[in-house]
């Protein structure tokens, strides 16, 4: 059966060439952002007066220089680092943290479910923009402190949707 199932999948994918083209691009966009310290050709953060504002297409410079003489190419993959980072480890978190107190929720039940649900209830109460952005700034304005303050926004929808799909067993 499992066999199966991957055979026609990929004789799906062979019969869709654009889904392959973008599932290819996909991969290259993650892995540009997970090698940019080895691959990126200068510091992102490095500039130089003598370099300042070179065109695209310039000697050395595939993507040209800003207005500080700083590598744009190496500024795009290491910023790429920082994108995904804040875009896909919020989505993680409250997936493990959701699904673990949504899970916690159905299957205890009880006074559990009551205490993790009107928790939920409570932040739900807050604009979510408002909540992220008050999470954030409390005691500093870091890369993770933002992740966690996403991951909470997250959460908040994740662990209702996680909680019916349990009861729903």
């Amino acid at each position: 059966m499992r066999a199966e199932y991957w055979s026609s999948a990929l004789g799906r994918l062979r019969g869709d060439p654009l889904t392959v083209a973008f599932a290819l691009l996909i991969l290259a966009i993650f892995g540009s952002a997970l090698l940019a310290p080895w691959i990126a050709p200068f510091d992102p953060s490095a500039g130089s007066a003598l370099r300042r504002l070179a065109p695209i297409g310039t000697q050395g410079h595939w993507l040209g220089t800003d207005e500080l003489g700083r590598d744009m190419l190496s500024r795009l993959l290491h910023g790429g680092r920082v994108s995904l980072t804040l875009g896909v480890l919020p989505v993680l978190l409250a997936l493990l943290i959701g699904g673990t107190l949504g899970i916690a929720a159905g299957f205890i039940g009880g006074h559990t479910n009551a205490l993790i649900m009107r928790t939920m209830d409570v932040f739900y109460a807050f604009p979510s923009v408002l909540l992220a952005i008050g999470l954030s700034v409390t005691g500093g304005i870091s890369r993770r402190r933002a992740a966690l303050a996403a991951a909470l926004v997250w959460l908040v929808g994740a662990v209702p949707l996680i909680f019916q799909a349990v009861r729903s067993l």
